[in-house]
């Protein structure tokens, strides 16, 4: 039975460029982001949040984009273990669309908070107990580690917020990436801004966040960004 990555030195996942190793690095980082949101609150609650969504969007971007395709092509049941996390991706992305909407110190935020911590950490279970490690049984080092470059790339220019409307497989989300990764980004700068600065600018900045917020929920309907996507993740 092939080994959790959590038990594994980064020489045995390939080294440092590997995609396994860069995964789990990731998983990491977001283990330290859910404490710190546990223990926090009003602003900087909120520009934990932020800095999740950062976190958590790009990466999962980058595992439909470029793991998951891979994994589907090499493994007899690639696509029984891919569309099993593509659902949990979904769910993410409906539940944190929710999360924005309600008072980040209200009770209701706390309890849908509370399930997409859930989901969060049995994606990473099933990720570094189940898919990655049947992946590196049928890949070779150097493998891993040129698709961790992809991987990387991809991650770097993803959307940063929730687009449950958009398909979670090519072609679609790649063709969402383009317009949304630019908006998603322009958010995140203008929401770090708007708790930073005085009254009337910080208003603005949230203004000016909500707009490019009602343009990406426009976008993210395109039908040509809904193609590929399985049933079962349909919004």
């Amino acid at each position: 039975m092939p080994r959790s990555l959590a038990g594994q030195s980064e020489a045995e996942l390939g080294g440092g460029h590997s995609v396994l190793v860069l995964q789990r690095r990731d998983h990491r980082a977001l283990d330290a982001l859910l404490a710190r949101i546990d223990g926090s609150s009003g602003d900087e609650r909120a520009g934990a949040l932020t800095d999740l969504c950062r976190l958590v969007f790009p990466h999962a971007f980058a595992e439909e984009a470029v793991l998951w395709p891979v994994l589907r092509r090499v493994l007899p049941d690639g696509h029984e273990l891919t569309l099993r996390v593509e659902q949990e991706h979904q769910e993410i992305n409906e539940l944190f669309t929710v999360l924005e909407t309600l008072e980040v110190d209200g009770t209701e935020h706390h309890r849908l908070f509370t399930r997409i911590e859930q989901l969060l950490r049995a994606d990473v279970r099933d990720e570094e107990d189940e898919l990655l490690p049947k992946l590196q049984t049928v890949m070779e080092p150097q493998a891993l580690r040129r698709l961790g470059w992809a991987w990387q790339v991809v991650r770097s220019t993803a959307p940063t917020r929730p687009h449950p409307v958009v398909a979670r497989r090519l072609p679609g989300n790649a063709l969402a990436a383009l317009p949304l990764a630019p908006i998603d980004r322009s958010r995140d700068r203008l929401d770090r801004a708007a708790r930073r600065v005085p009254g009337r600018w910080a208003a603005g900045c949230r203004t000016a966040s909500r707009a490019l917020a009602t343009a990406a929920g426009a976008i993210e309907h395109l039908p040509p960004l809904r193609r590929g996507e399985h049933p079962s993740t349909r919004a």
